[in-house]
C-alpha cells in the first residue's frame, strides 16, 4: 500500500517510536508518580524526559509547561472550556477543524459567542486586518489553526498573536497540522497556548495529544476532575500543573513513543522536513496540473504560504468515488470534508469535498508518481 493520508496521521511510524512503546510494555510498567520503588521511578524519569523534550521543542519555560493530552482536539477543548465564560466573545478563522468550532457551538448555548474571519491565503496584511476588525470589548480568545488540514494554507500565528495581545485577548493556536513542521518557540512568538496532535507531524502514536501553556501559572478551569497523585488529602484539583490538567493515569505507552517521535524530528529538524515534503508535492502538483479533468485548488505550495498538504478533484465526480478507485489499487488518500467544513465553504468544494493527498518524511517521489500514473490511466 502507498500510504498518502499523513494528515490524519503519519504511517509508518519511526523505529525508535516503536521501539519505545514496546520498552513502555516492558521495562516500564508502573504508574508513574505514585511511588517509590524503581520501576516506578524509572517510569517517572521517562515520562518526565518527554516533557522536556517538548519543552525544547516547542521553546516553552520549562517542563511544568507541558501537558500531556490523548489528543489535539482534548487539548483545545481543555482550554476553550477553561477559560471562556457565559458572555465572553471568541475570534476563529474560516479554516478551523471542527475540534475548534463544534466545541464553540456547543458553548454558544451557554452565552459564548464567536466571530469567524476570513484568512487570506498569502496576505497575512489582509487576515490581520479582518482579526483586527473582529476584537471587540467582549474578545477573551483568539483560537487560530497554524495551517489548513485540507489546502495547506499557513495562518500568520505570531502577527495574529502580536495583535490580539495589543487588546489584551489571549491565543490558542491549534497545531495539529504544523507540529513537527514548522519551529514554534512559545516564549518568544507569545503564543498563550499551544495545542498539537501527537501522532501526526511529531510520528507519536495515536492517542496522544500535547497542551504547551506559556504561563502555567495562569490556571484554567479544570475539564476533568480526578486522581493526580499528588495533594491527595485535598478534594479540589491540585493548582500547579501538570498535575492539574492531568486526571488519571498518563498513556505512558503513548508517551515514550511519543518521546522518540519527538527525536526523530528533532534530529532532522521541522523545517527541513516541510521543505522537503513541499519538495515532493511541488512534483505531484507540476504533473496533475498538466491533466484536463484534474481541478487544483492552490498554486504549487511554497514554504512562505503551505504547509504539505494537496487537495483536487476530477471533474463531475465526488471525492469519495476518486478515492475509492484509488484505495481499490493500492493507494490510501483521504475524501470528503475533512471535518473541516468551514474550509471547505471558503474553497467552493462543501458539496463535493476534496482529495487530499499529505505525505510524511517516508513517502517517496515514487509514491506520488504512482498516484498520477493511475489518475491518467483512469481519467485521462
Amino acid at each position: 500500500m502507498i500510504y498518502l493520508d499523513n494528515s490524519a496521521t503519519t504511517f509508518p511510524k519511526p523505529q525508535g517510536v516503536r521501539q519505545g512503546v514496546q520498552r513502555a510494555l516492558l521495562e516500564y510498567g508502573a504508574n508513574p508518580g505514585r511511588s517509590g520503588y524503581a520501576m516506578c521511578q524509572r517510569t517517572t524519569q521517562a515520562v518526565y524526559h518527554c516533557r522536556e523534550l517538548a519543552a525544547e521543542l516547542f521553546g516553552a519555560a520549562g517542563p511544568e509547561c507541558v501537558i500531556f493530552q490523548p489528543s489535539c482536539t482534548q487539548a483545545l477543548n481543555v482550554v476553550m472550556k477553561g477559560l471562556l465564560k457565559p458572555g465572553d466573545h471568541v475570534v476563529v478563522t474560516d479554516l478551523e477543524h471542527n475540534a475548534v468550532m463544534r466545541p464553540l457551538a456547543a458553548m454558544e448555548k451557554r452565552g459564548i459567542s464567536y466571530t469567524v474571519v476570513p484568512v487570506t491565503p498569502g496576505d497575512s496584511d489582509a487576515t490581520l486586518e479582518a482579526f483586527r476588525k473582529a476584537l471587540g470589548p467582549k474578545t477573551k480568545l483568539a483560537v487560530c489553526t497554524a495551517a489548513s488540514n485540507v489546502f495547506g494554507f499557513r495562518v500568520p500565528v505570531e502577527r495574529i498573536t502580536a495583535l490580539c495581545h495589543q487588546y489584551g485577548v489571549k491565543v490558542c493556536v491549534d497545531a495539529a497540522q504544523a507540529a513537527g513542521l514548522m519551529t514554534f518557540r512559545m516564549e518568544e512568538s507569545g503564543i498563550d497556548y499551544l495545542c498539537c496532535a501527537g501522532h501526526k507531524g511529531l510520528y507519536g502514536p495515536m492517542g496522544t495529544g500535547l497542551l504547551i501553556l506559556r504561563e502555567p501559572e495562569q490556571l484554567l478551569e479544570t475539564l476533568v476532575e480526578g486522581g493526580t497523585g499528588t495533594q491527595s488529602r485535598s478534594l479540589q484539583m491540585p493548582e500547579e500543573p501538570p498535575e492539574r490538567y492531568e486526571s488519571g493515569t498518563v498513556n505512558v505507552p503513548g508517551i515514550l513513543g511519543l518521546a522518540a517521535g519527538m527525536e526523530f524530528v528533532r534530529r532532522r529538524g521541522p523545517e527541513r522536513i516541510c521543505r522537503e515534503e513541499l519538495q515532493k508535492l511541488r512534483h505531484l502538483h507540476s504533473r496533475l496540473s498538466r491533466m484536463n479533468h484534474v481541478i487544483l485548488y492552490a498554486p504549487a505550495p511554497e514554504e512562505s504560504w503551505s504547509m504539505p498538504v494537496l487537495s483536487f478533484n476530477i471533474e463531475g465526480l465526488p471525492s469519495e468515488q476518486v478515492g475509492e478507485y484509488l484505495a481499490k489499487n493500492g493507494i490510501a488518500v483521504r475524501c470528503g470534508l475533512h471535518c473541516a467544513p468551514l474550509a471547505h465553504e471558503k474553497m467552493g468544494t462543501l458539496e463535493t469535498g476534496t482529495v487530499r493527498v499529505s505525505p510524511s518524511a517516508f513517502t517517496r517521489v515514487e509514491d506520488l508518481d504512482a498516484l498520477a500514473w493511475r489518475l491518467s490511466r483512469r481519467w485521462e
